[in-house]
């Protein structure tokens, strides 16, 4: 197995399904059979089955254990013209195969894979075709322990179609009424002063520059490689000819109030056309997004035993928001596996994945308790599990925590499972 994961490509992160290349090289090589081989491939599975759900802009802390092979997804919502932007940073920097992959979840079938994180940026983008949720997982190679900060964020995949400098507003959205309620808003208005410039938000070619009674003098532009139609309206002058090829950030008119416009302070009614008809172009051109929140949980304690120091909710996001996946006891024993904010991604020993407020549990021993008799401290909280060793009687052991009828004990450095009823 060592062999095997030494052999592995170097350099730092994966590309194009890696991850897929890597699980067939165990499989051949036989170490499917083996108790970190099985988890390994076992880990990839569950975690696309049982992503956490999170909401971004989203900023995680945690490490990777080489002891016991484990995976992180991450299940969030995009909007169509969004860029999914995932950004990893690790320690050590190389050395080593990191895989971290983009999916879609479908209906009764299995996800779909879209992307896998660039090999010389370590990042990746992703522009959204349609609204709906990504899984992003993250694994590592076989036997290699890795600290990371993962980053997931959104951007627009469209520039804004007035510059920053003029001071444009948006103030009118998608979806507003117009006319009493008899249609509804197909667009933004962005206002600014008379004859502001409005400009290309991508590059690409002019289709149409011409007059019509809603939109009033208007330019409708193809951006390159992309099934869309840009619409700007209400312009007081037009710059530019059909079938005349544009660079992002081109005056293509100069902002005004002609059409139906003609009773309203200046502005442009920017729409976005796809082969359905108008869809909403906020997230293609929204610049104001936020950054992600830094952490601020002790992350001393990734992959530490926690225990909770009262009762304390187990979430399925870090939001107090959420649903909660588990109300477990005070004393209730957990595994940090990564740090969000001022929360911790924790695995509960019986595999339940979740958040809990980092404030809320403790590495402090619960209490240290002396032996009646000698025990088996077994390496998961089930009797029928294998003794890590056996304690004799009249040892003091220190108790860590409980969970499920078992205490979690420390002794001379090792770590088990003695059942409740014995101590």
């Amino acid at each position: 197995m060592l062999l095997f994961a030494c052999s592995t490509p170097q350099g730092g992160f994966s590309g194009r399904r890696l991850h897929e290349k890597y699980a067939e090289g165990i499989e051949k090589a036989g170490l499917q059979q083996t108790a970190m081989g099985a988890q390994w491939l076992a880990a990839a599975a569950r975690s696309l089955q049982q992503p956490v759900a999170v909401t971004l802009p989203y900023k995680e802390e945690g490490y990777f254990a080489p002891e016991k092979p484990m995976a992180a997804a991450y299940r969030f919502a995009v909007q169509r013209g969004e860029k999914v932007i995932v950004k990893l940073a690790t320690v050590p920097a190389t050395g080593f195969s990191l895989f971290a992959d983009l999916w879609q979840p479908r209906p009764d079938r299995e996800p779909e894979w879209l992307a896998a994180i660039d090999t010389i940026n370590k990042a990746l983008e992703f522009e959204a075709k349609n609204d709906g949720h990504f899984i992003l997982r993250v694994q590592p190679e076989l036997l290699r322990g890795i600290e990371y900060t993962l980053t997931v964020t959104t951007a627009p995949s469209l520039a804004f179609p007035v510059r920053p400098a003029d001071n444009p507003k948006v103030s009118s959205f998608w979806g507003a009424a117009r006319d009493a309620g008899a249609r509804s808003h197909e667009g933004i208005d962005i206002f600014a002063k008379f004859r502001t410039p409005v400009v290309a938000s991508a590059d690409g070619t002019v289709t149409r520059v011409n007059e019509n009674n809603l939109g009033g003098k208007v330019v409708f532009l193809r951006p390159a490689g992309k099934d869309l139609s840009l619409y700007y309206a209400h312009l007081d002058t037009q710059l530019v000819t059909p079938g005349q090829s544009v660079k992002a950030g081109e005056p293509l008119g100069l902002m005004g109030n002609t059409g139906n416009a003609r009773t309203t302070p200046p502005h442009l009614h920017f729409g976005i056309y796809a082969s359905g008809g108008a869809i909403d172009p906020y997230p293609f051109v929204n610049v104001n997004r936020p950054a992600a929140k830094p952490v601020n949980a002790n992350t001393d304690r990734l992959n530490s035993f926690v225990r909770s120091k009262a009762p304390a909710n187990i979430y399925a996001s870090p939001s107090a928001s959420s649903s909660i996946l588990a109300k477990p006891a005070s004393g209730t024993i957990m595994k940090v596996a990564g740090a969000s904010e001022n929360w911790y991604r924790v695995l509960l020993p019986d595999g339940l994945e979740g958040y809990v407020n980092s404030t809320l549990v403790t590495t402090d021993v619960m209490r240290r308790q002396s032996l009646k008799r000698a025990e088996r401290m077994l390496d998961q909280p089930d009797s029928t599990a294998a003794a890590r060793l056996t304690v004799e009687s009249g040892i003091t052991v220190d108790v860590l925590g409980q969970f499920s009828g078992y205490y979690l004990v420390d002794y001379n450095n090792t770590r088990g499972w003695i059942s409740v009823r014995q101590l």
